[in-house]
C-alpha cells in the first residue's frame, strides 16, 4: 500500500484505446480506475480515453467533453442510419466510421464493390451546418473502397456515366466513370479547416493502395481487388482530367488510400494528412493531463507490430517519453517484446492473460480481469 505522502505525489493519466470487441476506451479507463483505487484508495486517477482516428473516435472527443451531436445519414448500403459526431468550440470531430464503417453492415454482409461513403459526406455537411470552423476527419474501419467517391456526391460533386447518369455507388461503379464535375462542391469547404486523421499511409491504387491491402478485410476476392483497384485507377485519371495535375499527386500521397480511399477524397477536398494520434492528443487536449501526471497508463486490445505503426499507445508513449514520463501499457493481449516496447517508450506491458491464461475468458470478461491487471499495477508502480 502507498503511503500518504507517496498518494499526494502520485497522478496516474490513464489514456488508453478500446479492446476491440470487448471493451470500449471509456470503458477501459473506468475498470483501470477501479482496480488501481483498489490497492491505493485515494489515488489521484486522470481519464482520457483515446482514439487514433477509427472507430471510436467521437467517443473519445465526448468523454474529453466534446458535445455529441447525432443526425440521419445514408449507410454503406444505402439504408438510413444514426451517426455522431463531436462539437465544441468550433471544432468537430467528424468519425467516418460512424456513417460507412463495418460497423454499419448487417452480421456476416460484405459488400466491397457497391458499399459507399455518400453518409460519411453526409456527416461532414451536418459539422457544416453545426459552424465547424475546424473538422477533424477521423478515417479507418471502413465496408467501403470507393475512392471518397460518396463521399464528394453528397457534398455536391457529380460523378457520371458516358449517358448523363449518376454512376452506381461503389468502387465498383467507377468503372462507369465518364466524367466529374466538382463545381457544384459546399463552398465552405473553401474556408474550414479539415484534417485527414489516419494511422496509415497507403496510397491509393497498386500493390501497397487501398484495394489490394484492405480489400479483403471487406469481403473482397482477388478478382474484386483487381477489379477496384483498375476501378479507383480510372477515377483518379478521370479526376485529372477535371481538377488538374493535383489530382494525380494526391492518389499517390500518403494517406490517399485510408479507409477504402476516402483519404484520397479528403484530399481533394484540400485536407491536411495528419497521423490520427498526433490529431486526437492534440484535440483531447492531451498535453496540459500529462504535464499533471506521473504515471502514464496506455493500452489497446493487441499490442503487437501494428501498434508501433501510428497506433494510439505508440503515440501516447512516445509524448510521454518526451516529457520525461513513466510509462506502462494494459492490453489484452501482448505480442512484442520487451525491448520493442522499451523502443516504443513503454516500460512495461500487463496483459489479461497474466492474470488469466484463458483467453476466451479474457474476451468475455474483460472488465473484471483488466481491475486485477490494473490492480498488480498498482501494487508494482504506486507501491
Amino acid at each position: 500500500m502507498a503511503d500518504a505522502v507517496g498518494n499526494e505525489t502520485r497522478r496516474v493519466l490513464i489514456a488508453a484505446d478500446k479492446f476491440k470487441g470487448s471493451l470500449t476506451a471509456v470503458q477501459v479507463a473506468g475498470r483501470v480506475t477501479a482496480g488501481l483505487r483498489r490497492v491505493v484508495p485515494d489515488l489521484r486517477v486522470e481519464a482520457l480515453p483515446v482514439a487514433d482516428g477509427g472507430d471510436g473516435t467521437v467517443d473519445a472527443a465526448v468523454a474529453a467533453g466534446f458535445e455529441r451531436r447525432e443526425v440521419r445519414v445514408t449507410g454503406p448500403l444505402g439504408r438510413e442510419v444514426t451517426a455522431a459526431f463531436a462539437l465544441r468550440d468550433g471544432t468537430a470531430v467528424v468519425e467516418m466510421a460512424e456513417a460507412s464503417g463495418l460497423q454499419r453492415l448487417p452480421a456476416g454482409v460484405f459488400a466491397p464493390l457497391t458499399a459507399s461513403t455518400y453518409g460519411s459526406g453526409e456527416l461532414l455537411r451536418a459539422a457544416l451546418d453545426a459552424g465547424a470552423r475546424t473538422i477533424v476527419f477521423g478515417v479507418g474501419g471502413s465496408a467501403t473502397t470507393d475512392g471518397g467517391a460518396g463521399m464528394l456526391a453528397a457534398l455536391g460533386a457529380r460523378f457520371l456515366t458516358e449517358d448523363g447518369e449518376p454512376v452506381p455507388p461503389g468502387g465498383g461503379g467507377l468503372a462507369e466513370l465518364a466524367r466529374a464535375d466538382l463545381s457544384g462542391l459546399d463552398p465552405r469547404l473553401s474556408s474550414v479547416e479539415l484534417v485527414l486523421a489516419s494511422d496509415v499511409d497507403n496510397p491509393l491504387t497498386g500493390p501497397k493502395g487501398a484495394p489490394a491491402v484492405y480489400g479483403p478485410q471487406k469481403g473482397a476476392s482477388p478478382e474484386d481487388v483487381a477489379a477496384l483497384d483498375a476501378a479507383l485507377a480510372h477515377f483518379a485519371k478521370v479526376l485529372e482530367a477535371e481538377a488538374g495535375p493535383r489530382a494525380a499527386e494526391y492518389a499517390a500521397s500518403p494517406g490517399a488510400g485510408a479507409a477504402g480511399g476516402i483519404g484520397y477524397g479528403a484530399l481533394l477536398l484540400g485536407a491536411r494528412f495528419r497521423p490520427g494520434i498526433e490529431v486526437m492528443l492534440d484535440v483531447l487536449g492531451f498535453a496540459p493531463a500529462l504535464e499533471r501526471a506521473s504515471l502514464v497508463i496506455t493500452g489497446e486490445g493487441s499490442l503487437d507490430e501494428q501498434t508501433l505503426h501510428g497506433k494510439a499507445p505508440a503515440g501516447v508513449a512516445a509524448a510521454a517519453r518526451a516529457a520525461g514520463k513513466e510509462v506502462v501499457a494494459v492490453c489484452g493481449r501482448l505480442a512484442l517484446s520487451a525491448e520493442a516496447l522499451a523502443g516504443a517508450g513503454i516500460g512495461a506491458a500487463y496483459p489479461l492473460t497474466s492474470v488469466e491464461p484463458d483467453v476466451s475468458k479474457c474476451i468475455a470478461d474483460a472488465g473484471p480481469i483488466l481491475e486485477r491487471v490494473a490492480a498488480r499495477i498498482a501494487e508494482t508502480r504506486l507501491g
